[in-house]
């Protein structure tokens, strides 16, 4: 019999057919003028050079700042603002986690008390509680302990009213950073770790404050930040701190505008070189909720400068 198809044209649409005609251009990439952000970027840096010009030729001795920055008495005056700041949060943070915890309690003591120190805390001004603290030789004479026995002026010095009343705010503020990270945590995790046999106490330690930690670490970096602005309240109880140093040496020389300056770089360095360690801080616990971590300043850098870049031919479009 004879192969009827063997002389018929092949299908024009065949899986054999080769197609026809000229190929596809290729597509060139076209970037998208933003010609507004570049308007905005120019009056931004406009605003920001007068600003810089007229500080430079303001009634300022910059020699004067220059040389107050390493004088010996803002040199100590950092270092006891540095101080107090990490005291105070150690105190605020360790505290604030235990108030965390007795107010997420089913005891109802517990709960009340916690929330009547956050309620005293939160509602009265931190130069007030500083007062309050430097002034109770006024209520109390001395300070007996059984063991332990002073007159309340010799015990209640300005670092300790410094600190107590610097941390012991804090602590309210960081018990509700701690409550909300520990609510954060799936309740399931929870029960799988007591239906494996761990203990409340453990069950904190082990599951719930590590995850929390993701959560509490943000603002708690971000508080640390605030202490080292807000110690300088500290002035007004008499503690040499950063800026009671700086206003000493203006009360002498009169530089008053330029040992502002002082202090402000002074207060500017440290709060940069925490801001750094918070995000790596933060970087480092992301890792195990994040599949790609945030990227870091010296990426951020390359990145937009690599934006930069005008693309140019991306590929041919096969069909």
């Amino acid at each position: 019999m004879p192969d009827l198809h063997k002389d018929a044209p092949a299908s024009p649409t065949g899986p054999g057919r080769a197609e026809t005609g000229p190929p596809p251009e290729a597509i060139r990439a076209v970037p998208v003028r933003h010609y507004g952000r570049w308007a905005g970027a120019v009056v931004v840096l406009v605003l920001l050079g007068l600003l810089v010009w007229a500080f430079v030729n303001a009634d300022i001795h910059w020699d004067v700042v220059g040389d107050q920055l390493t004088y010996h008495t803002i040199v100590e005056g950092a270092g006891k603002t540095l101080w107090i700041s990490v005291l105070s949060m150690l105190l605020g943070v360790v505290l604030g986690l235990v108030l965390a915890v007795m107010r997420l309690s089913r005891n109802p003591v517990l709960t009340s008390v916690s929330w009547a120190y956050i309620w005293f805390f939160r509602g009265t001004p931190v130069l007030v509680q500083l007062f309050l603290w430097y002034y109770l030789s006024f209520v109390f004479d001395t300070v007996n302990l059984g063991f332990y026995k002073d007159e309340m002026n010799d015990v209640m010095t300005p670092f300790l009213a410094a600190l107590l009343g610097l941390g012991l705010n804090e602590a309210a503020y960081m018990a509700e950073i701690a409550r909300a990270g520990i609510l954060s945590v799936d309740p399931g995790q929870t029960e799988a770790a007591h239906a494996l046999g761990m203990s409340g106490a453990k069950t904190m330690r082990r599951i719930v404050l590590p995850q929390a930690m993701r959560v509490i670490i943000p603002p708690t970096g971000n508080e640390f930040v605030n202490m080292l602005k807000t110690s300088s309240l500290a002035y007004a109880i008499q503690f040499e701190e950063l800026f009671r140093a700086g206003e000493t040496i203006s009360s002498r020389n009169l530089a008053v505008m330029e040992m502002l300056m002082v202090v402000s770089v002074w207060y500017l360095a440290l709060t940069t070189l925490f801001s750094i360690a918070q995000f790596y801080l933060e970087r480092r616990f992301a890792r195990g909720s994040h599949r790609q971590l945030p990227p870091t300043p010296l990426q951020r850098l390359r990145s937009h400068l690599g934006s930069f870049r005008t693309p140019s031919r991306v590929g041919k479009v096969t069909i």
